[in-house]
């Protein structure tokens, strides 16, 4: 079951006696165990029947103790297990698990690891109730879920946008959220969100970014690309080398890619590149003047840089100083 069937259900009330939330992305989890926490009990109903444990503090005999019991003046009782990695032998409660009380809603909060679906207690788990994954998004995958997330809210979003805030952002899908919605509490329902807003909302400056740092470099502009870097170099904290460097990398190599595919149609060069349709004119173009020798040359180029930034060779030159030399020599 997905991430947005889950939620869906739950808010329909069609609940299930456990939700076994594991895996790296913690917002996942954390939003399913939050929605219900905060809305399957009344406030009334909590006192004597919601129950919060701690894996560090916990073994699974306590859990199936509170997990036995029955409500009290309520059709359900639930139990949230936060930190549950911390509990050794978590296996250990399958013998609740293969009989679970339909009036208890247990909750257990998995982060950071997985179980071994292979093994019999995560098969009992999804099939006496839900076993979630909750799977880390991966940058190439960011903008499109800023996009399903921000329809979901009645917003569009422009692809321009949406490249802009994965850029700066990352994959943090809590951060990511956080911005988002002071967007949605800005605009009116319906609003497309485009590059201005996110600079007016967000403050993330629609000129001096990654993606038209990106941009600049792709079209070989010279004079654009030193005003952007230089930027850089002016606002460090807000455009860190490490970042820089992660996705210049992650550019290069698509367009390196995109050369040696046989089939360079729109939607095939959107799949295997895994880039919104909207952006394959700008990696044609980008292949264009760049071949795949001096492609290369550059994915050297910003290995070595990376190395630099690290402290290799006792390099003594400022973060600033490094990603001026670098674009100096991706240009040259």
């Amino acid at each position: 079951m997905t991430f947005e069937e889950i939620l869906s259900n739950l808010q329909k009330k069609i609940y299930h006696p456990i939700y076994f939330l594991m895996g790296e992305e913690t917002y996942f989890i954390d939003k399913i165990s939050d929605y219900i926490s905060d809305n399957v009990l009344t406030d009334a109903e909590k006192g004597f029947n919601q129950t919060i444990l701690y894996g560090k503090d916990t073994e699974p005999h306590q859990i199936i103790a509170n997990a036995r019991r029955f409500p009290m003046m309520s059709n359900y009782q639930v139990i949230v297990v936060r930190e549950a990695q911390n509990i050794k032998k978590i296996e250990d409660l399958e013998s609740y698990v293969k009989n679970p009380l339909s009036s208890t809603i247990l909750v257990i909060n998995y982060k950071y690891k997985t179980l071994d679906k292979r093994k019999t207690f995560p098969k009992l788990i999804d099939q006496k109730g839900i076993l979630f994954e909750a799977k880390k998004i991966y940058d190439n995958q960011l903008p499109a879920w800023i996009t399903s997330y921000l329809k979901n809210q009645q917003y569009a979003i422009a692809p321009q946008a949406a490249a802009m805030l994965s850029e700066y952002l990352g994959a943090d899908l809590g951060k990511v959220v956080n911005e988002l919605d002071k967007l949605i509490i800005s605009l009116p329902v319906g609003t497309q969100i485009t590059p201005d807003h996110i600079e007016k909302n967000i403050g993330i400056s629609k000129e001096f970014n990654v993606y038209e740092l990106q941009n600049a470099l792709g079209e070989r502009d010279l004079l654009k690309a030193n005003r952007i870097i230089n930027y850089f170099g002016a606002n460090p904290s807000n455009n860190p080398i490490p970042v820089v460097i992660a996705s210049l990398f992650s550019y290069y190599s698509k367009i390196l890619n995109y050369h040696f595919l046989e089939d360079k149609s729109q939607n095939n060069v959107a799949s295997v590149l895994q880039v919104h349709p909207f952006f394959v004119k700008t990696y044609v173009a980008a292949a264009k003047n760049y071949n795949i020798k001096k492609l290369v040359e550059i994915i050297s180029i910003l290995r070595e840089f990376d190395m630099k930034s690290k402290g290799w060779g006792s390099v003594s030159a400022t973060h600033a100083d490094l990603q001026r030399e670098m674009i100096y020599r991706i240009l040259h």
